[in-house]
């Protein structure tokens, strides 16, 4: 393992992790944005990569914005300006539930957005996976999951 130094003489480690986590939000980025430009394309208006990603989170049936807040790790403002806008779009609607929470739901039209990026997903599952020769889709998914857990096992002790 090589060591570099700051500016200021500060030794600074290599780490493989590092390297991990900016290629996985790269990789993330990157997808995001294509599958955002895409649906744009067929016709949904105004999806940028954070309204996706934004959506991505959200069950097929009822939300409740204290969830998907606690999920995001945001304040329930930010949910709920993100949700009013999603509904001024015309994908996610709002219906009186128990007490005062609003339950959240997605449109036919947030169905069809949401179908439609899993579609596009589902294409771009033959591009990425043909060109990682090494493991099959399904083993890389398991060694992020073990890593997952490491590090989840790691914060609890």
């Amino acid at each position: 393992m090589s060591t570099r130094f700051t500016h200021k003489g500060i030794p600074m480690v290599e780490s493989q992790s590092l390297q991990l986590i900016q290629s996985a939000q790269r990789l993330n980025d990157v997808i995001t944005q294509y599958i955002s430009q895409r649906l744009v394309e067929k016709g949904y208006k105004s999806l940028t990569p954070s309204l996706l990603s934004f959506l991505s989170v959200l069950e097929c049936g009822v939300n409740y914005g204290s969830e998907i807040a606690r999920n995001l790790n945001v304040t329930r403002q930010m949910v709920a300006k993100t949700v009013k806008q999603l509904c001024q779009l015309g994908y996610l609607e709002q219906i009186n539930g128990a007490g005062k929470q609003k339950e959240i739901c997605f449109t036919g039209t947030g169905e069809y957005l949401m179908s439609d990026a899993r579609q596009l997903l589902a294409e771009l599952d033959e591009i990425l996976f043909k060109n990682t020769n090494t493991k099959t889709p399904q083993a890389i998914i398991g060694e992020l999951n073990i890593m997952i857990c490491a590090v989840n096992d790691r914060q609890h002790t």
